[in-house]
């Protein structure tokens, strides 16, 4: 499952009731995470000891891999970071819908890959230290260049500022496009070059 070994492999069931009352949930929040979740399914615990010739990390002792059967594929962000949140640990989520599958980290903010077909979707384990496992998976997903000089944050940071700074340009070009005064829609045409001047 997720190319990982098998003596890693939990499958226990990860109960949202159970959830709700440990963590005492708002009754909103818990609506909106019945809305989009089916159910869970705690999958594996990476822990060095367990994987030959994985090191043991300086910051990672270990992480999990969760699934979560979700009940529309335009499920609400929302839902995952409240479980990152609650759950003190560092997780790899597999999100499912249907035969495809979507794999989310939060570093700084959740990241997430392309939607795939569920067997194509891998977890790699490749790497000296379950440290940098975490580094490794943390980039492949977010689609991070690893490689890259510039920190993995700052990266990921550089790459939301941009995300919002397209959010607010699509905004304002549609009120451009739907403004009638000539001054207003200058004025808007003005604010659109400014931002993507900071692209």
């Amino acid at each position: 499952m997720y190319g990982l070994p098998d003596n890693i492999i939990r499958n226990a069931p990860f109960y949202k009731k159970a959830f709700f009352d440990k963590f005492i949930i708002k009754k909103a929040d818990r609506d909106r995470f019945d809305a989009d979740i089916s159910k869970m399914v705690l999958v594996a615990q990476v822990i060095p000891s367990k994987i030959p010739g994985l090191a043991e990390g300086q910051e990672v002792k270990s992480f999990f891999v969760l699934q979560v059967q979700l009940k529309r594929k335009e499920y609400d962000p929302k839902n995952i970071l409240l479980l990152q949140k609650h759950i003190a640990q560092k997780i790899v989520f597999a999100l499912q819908f249907g035969e495809e599958s979507q794999l989310c980290v939060f570093h700084t903010v959740l990241l997430h890959t392309e939607w795939m077909p569920t067997n194509d979707a891998r977890i790699r384990l490749d790497a000296f230290s379950i440290d940098d496992v975490w580094q490794n998976i943390v980039a492949e997903i977010g689609g991070i260049d690893s490689a890259s000089e510039i920190p993995m944050e700052e990266q990921i940071l550089r790459r939301e500022h941009q995300r919002k700074l397209l959010k607010q340009i699509e905004t304002l070009e549609k009120q451009c496009r739907a403004e009638k005064q000539t001054r207003r829609k200058f004025e808007l045409h003005q604010q659109i070059m400014r931002l993507k001047e900071q692209l």
